[in-house]
């Protein structure tokens, strides 16, 4: 055996789990294959499906294809998104002053937490439980990746982090003695008065002891790996690597690029370029060495995928070894009777939150290692709702600390429990409820990275244009990708720009295939008062989120 290996013979894992949890009259299925665990999925994977069914149907279903296709997983209808408000870190006195705390990263009292703790290896082991084991990495540089294992009752979920997540790295040092282990058991339910949680379901990570908590109803997919992605956003910046939630590609020269942006706001679909090799679509490190993926693979929402514009993606769907996630079969027709490619994509009747796991190797244009060289270009974005920034602006220094910091966008529906259509949000670094540490933590080490390896930055909104949500249109994916090209080429560095009165953006005034007159997003509205009225509103809004947050005293600069 490698014994840098995320791999161990059975001994090691159960007596690890035995001291660990005190898990012991439990079954394992231990780092089975995704053939295997395709098969377990449908067999094996019981829960809620239904507002108000029983908890133990069916959750998993094979396409027309067999293994030769997807995986297709309904989650629990009560978690079609994260939990945002059940999400918990324990607050052990060490990490007290440390974690940033918030509304999607609220305190566990730590006697509580032992107490559910217990419970819940008590329903194991009461229950005789078959818990399937998947021994992975979070990141792609052996110098620095965090050995993660999965033990959960979801064949699926253990499939899903085979498929997001590095396996077998060699040159890991201090396997054991490093590794994070996630207990995943929705069978469980959480009493709020007993347990001093706020539902019947929680999400908590364990600093003192590396373990993540899902008990009860939380098996979005999603959980698996934005759990342990929060993880590292505090381990890595302690050792000076900025964890990063955003995705990242290299261009033909050479030339790195790394793109910010929440849920929805085209991280996943702008770096799947076909003319550029991706390192990964969601979460990236920067360190020392350059670029990292801290995957192996991409989770993308299906919901409207356009197949011609996303060809990648598209291919992917018919893959062996993806998971689609909460797309209903063909009006008609049994799943297994669906070829993937005819699922309705627009169907948003369980969720607006459709989602598709597949491999990094489902793209055929990846990185070798899921690594790259230090970024060129830095770009922020954001799908304005409003209808008023400018479609991109190039930014300086002040600028992009400002930004990063306030990380406005609009949360589209579905992306998180009970967010039903689109609604304006500040969200610092562009992913507030993963990042453990203050926002300045991570600015800081952005900030001192940009200035070291000489990175330009852009603003490129993916928002809407000519008005509001309901009103004006959303920016074409085609114009998009042209301003991004070209910020990409270094085509915007030098040429013309105006600048926006009320944002103070430098606008270009020309961009190689795209409408002049839409660069400035108050040509584009037919009510110039109108608009004149809504970017004022939302200077204010930045304006006291800036203030609200304190970032001033943090040492960030006001720039509007």
């Amino acid at each position: 055996m490698n014994p840098t290996s995320a791999t161990q013979t059975p001994a090691d894992y159960k007596a690890e789990l035995e001291r660990l949890l005190g898990l012991k009259n439990v079954t394992y299925k231990y780092n089975l294959s995704k053939d295997e665990l395709f098969h377990e999925a449908i067999k094996n994977d019981r829960g809620r499906v239904r507002k108000d069914g029983p908890s133990n149907e069916q959750k998993c279903y094979p396409t027309k294809l067999g293994t030769k296709g997807p995986l297709v997983y309904y989650t629990d209808p009560d978690c079609t998104g994260r939990r945002v408000k059940d999400t918990y870190a324990v607050c052990w006195p060490e990490i007290a002053d440390v974690f940033w705390w918030k509304d999607d990263m609220q305190r566990y009292d730590p006697e509580k937490y032992q107490g559910l703790l217990k419970r819940v290896v008590e329903h194991c082991n009461n229950k005789k439980s078959q818990l399937y084991v998947k021994d992975v990495f979070v990141g792609a540089d052996p110098d620095f990746a965090i050995p993660y294992r999965f033990v959960g009752e979801y064949a699926a979920h253990a499939m899903f982090a085979h498929n997001m997540f590095p396996k077998d790295l060699v040159g890991v040092k201090d396997v054991a003695a490093r590794r994070w282990t996630m207990l995943n058991v929705p069978s469980f339910v959480c009493v709020p008065e007993r347990d001093g949680s706020r539902a019947e379901a929680a999400i908590i990570i364990d600093v003192k002891n590396r373990i993540c908590l899902v008990a009860g109803r939380a098996d979005y997919c999603g959980v698996v790996k934005k759990t342990i992605f929060t993880v590292g956003n505090y381990l890595l910046p302690l050792q000076g690597r900025l964890s990063m939630h955003c995705s990242a590609n290299v261009g033909p020269r050479g030339d790195a690029a790394i793109l910010f942006g929440l849920s929805g706001t085209g991280k996943t679909t702008l770096s799947a370029d076909p003319d550029r090799r991706l390192i990964g679509d969601d979460e990236t490190i920067w360190s020392d060495h350059g670029l990292c993926n801290l995957e192996d693979g991409c989770y993308a929402k299906l919901i409207d995928l356009n197949k011609e514009a996303e060809p990648v993606i598209a291919a992917a769907l018919s893959k062996p070894g993806t998971i689609v996630e909460n797309v209903p079969p063909v009006k008609g027709k049994k799943m297994e009777e669906c070829d993937p490619q005819e699922l309705d994509l627009t169907d948003k009747s369980i969720t607006e939150n459709t989602r598709f796991s597949y491999p990094l190797t489902a793209n055929p244009n990846v990185m070798p290692k899921s690594q790259g060289p230090h970024p060129e270009t830095i770009v922020l974005l954001t799908a304005d709702a409003f209808g008023v920034l400018p479609p991109v602006a190039v930014l300086d220094a002040e600028q992009v600390m400002y930004h990063f910091v306030s990380g406005f966008t609009a949360k589209l529906a579905g992306t998180e429990v009970g967010v039903t259509e689109p609604k304006a949000a500040f969200s610092a670094c562009f992913g507030a409820p993963f990042m453990a540490h203050k926002p300045s933590v991570y600015a800081k080490l952005l900030g001192e990275k940009m200035q070291k390896h000489h990175a330009r930055c852009i603003l490129l909104n993916t928002g809407w244009s000519g008005g509001a949500y309901g009103v004006g249109k959303r920016i074409s994916i085609k114009h998009t990708r042209a301003l991004l090209n070209a910020a990409l080429a270094g085509q915007l560095d030098k040429v013309e720009y105006e600048l926006h009165p009320t944002f103070n953006l430098k606008m270009p005034k020309s961009c190689p295939g795209v409408p002049a007159e839409i660069l400035n997003p108050r040509n584009t509205w037919a009510d110039k008062a109108a608009y004149d009225a809504a970017a004022t509103k939302l200077r204010d809004m930045f304006r006291k989120n800036f203030e609200e947050k304190g970032f001033a005293k943090l040492g960030i600069k006001a720039a509007m």
